[in-house]
């Protein structure tokens, strides 16, 4: 009979763990989803330190420079016109009015965004650089530059993330989105629903706490891979270590979790399992003191 508890207790525990781990990672990613990559201001606020980021204003300054000067044709400029939009694009974005272009590139790439997950097609993610080509042109044009004052300011897009299925990334994002806080309200509740109604509580908060380690885990290794094979499949004229920045900065959210929750649920199985263990042994250093004190009887 006690066999036969302990197999079902085991099988209960595995069943649990399994079960937190796969539901915290997915939580976790749909919170992310609604709250982080769904909202644009939060999206926005994400992305805005990036404008100090040395590889992202390197790869902005290039895109701009390169956008102005494939539209100058005006015979001497032309020659020196890529270098001379080089240097005053690598001197802008260090500054002030860099950084608020930079924000309306960002709220413009969420749109545009938002925009493709919702039923738009291709299969990247861009940056337009619009905004910045527009306050190059208006430096170059105040310190007199030739010919700048014609340059259309154009629609100048970066590709930051390249996806080969974004049908299938708009699904699961929509799946994801629409989940948000619920996913990881519900299995809370249902946690706490199991361990009120349960006799063996300290099990089960092993279990959980296990479950929670183990899901933890698992979101911290997959966003380390995915950003690998999102490197890894960028095209060659990507930069990837701005694309490396922006991966980084957008899953924050996500890599912190994961060690939250990792340590988290270390501690929750560990104070679990030494709740039960500490008192077997404070009962056993007593127990032959008591039986000391028997009188004995001649």
């Amino acid at each position: 009979m006690r066999t036969r508890a302990t197999v079902v207790r085991a099988v209960w525990s595995a069943v649990v763990i399994a079960l937190l781990a796969v539901l915290v990672p997915l939580g976790a990613v749909a919170v992310w989803a609604d709250r982080v990559l769904g909202d644009e201001e939060e999206y926005v606020v994400v992305m805005a330190p990036l404008a100090e980021d040395g590889a992202v204003r390197g790869a902005v300054a290039r895109g701009a420079a390169s956008a102005l000067a494939r539209q100058i044709e005006a015979g001497p400029v032309e020659a020196g016109a890529e270098r001379l939009l080089g240097e005053a694009t690598s001197s802008f974005v260090g500054t002030e009015a860099f950084r608020t272009a930079w924000n309306a590139a960002n709220r413009a790439a969420h749109t545009a965004f938002t925009d493709a997950l919702d039923g738009g097609s291709g299969d990247t993610v861009t940056v337009d650089l619009a905004p910045v080509v527009a306050e190059v042109k208006a430096d170059l044009t105040a310190d007199g530059v030739p010919f700048v004052d014609r340059i259309p300011v154009a629609r100048t897009a970066i590709t930051v993330m390249e996806y080969e299925n974004l049908g299938t990334l708009r699904r699961g994002f929509h799946v994801l989105q629409n989940a948000g806080v619920r996913l990881p309200a519900v299995t809370l509740l249902l946690l706490g629903a199991s361990v009120v109604f349960t006799r063996r509580r300290r099990a089960l908060l092993v279990a959980a706490g296990t479950g929670f380690a183990a899901g933890g885990l698992l979101l911290a290794g997959a966003v380390s891979v995915c950003r690998r094979l999102t490197l890894d499949d960028l095209p060659a004229d990507v930069d990837r270590a701005a694309a490396g920045v922006v991966y980084d900065a957008l899953t924050a959210f996500l890599r912190t979790g994961a060690w939250a929750v990792l340590g988290a649920g270390l501690v929750l199985a560990l104070g679990a399992w030494l709740s039960g263990r500490l008192p077997s042994r404070e009962r056993g250093r007593i127990s032959p003191r008591v039986s000391g004190r028997v009188p004995h009887t001649p």
